[in-house]
């Protein structure tokens, strides 16, 4: 999995061979939108809601099986994409972990698949404290990346340091790509 945020809930991503991209059109002057989804498999929005997304129920929903050889010849895409709240998008794909992109000020409840699986925060200092703390409450999540102004990344590794608990914490850096 490779993550690649741009500014606001502007971010490409390359999981289970496909690559994904939300918001375009939230990247900054200086990145060309038609560049960004070039290539891309599925563009999406996170900064509203997506009426296209399937919804699922966070607290109950499962990732899907690793697919045995025998199984290949059955379609399905790589990666499903569902909603899991208000501005919240889940990625499942075979072989990584689950992905959330939680962009709302409201966190979805986390379920067991939230153990292990990767969390993109965007937000301001605030939004990122809150949602954050009740993440790392209830699931102690592979990786937890903030994607946010420095100042308000600062900030939040400050306060949320004390909740890790094994938990891995990184800052989204603008055009630098993050491989989990």
């Amino acid at each position: 999995m490779k993550l690649t945020w741009f500014a606001r809930t502007a971010i490409r991503i390359h999981i289970g061979g496909e690559i994904l991209v939300a918001d375009p059109d939230a990247a900054p002057h200086s990145v060309d939108p038609r560049e960004l989804v070039s290539g891309a498999d599925r563009v999406f929005a996170l900064a509203s809601d997506e009426p296209g997304l399937p919804a699922a129920d966070p607290n109950r929903w499962r990732p899907r099986p690793k697919r045995a050889p025998i199984d290949a010849t059955v379609e399905r895409p790589a990666v499903e994409l569902f909603s899991i709240g208000r501005r919240a998008v889940l990625a499942d794909a075979p072989g990584e972990p689950p992905l959330a992109l939680l962009a709302g000020s409201e966190p979805p409840r986390f379920g067991r698949w939230a153990e292990g699986g990767v969390v993109v925060l965007f937000g301001a200092r605030e939004g990122l404290i809150a949602t954050g703390t009740v993440l790392l409450d209830v699931a102690q999540p592979r990786l937890l990346a903030l994607a946010a102004e420095e100042g308000d990344v600062e900030t939040a590794i400050a306060e949320l340091a004390e909740h890790l608990d094994g938990t891995g914490l990184v800052s989204l850096e603008p055009g630098m790509a993050l491989e989990v």
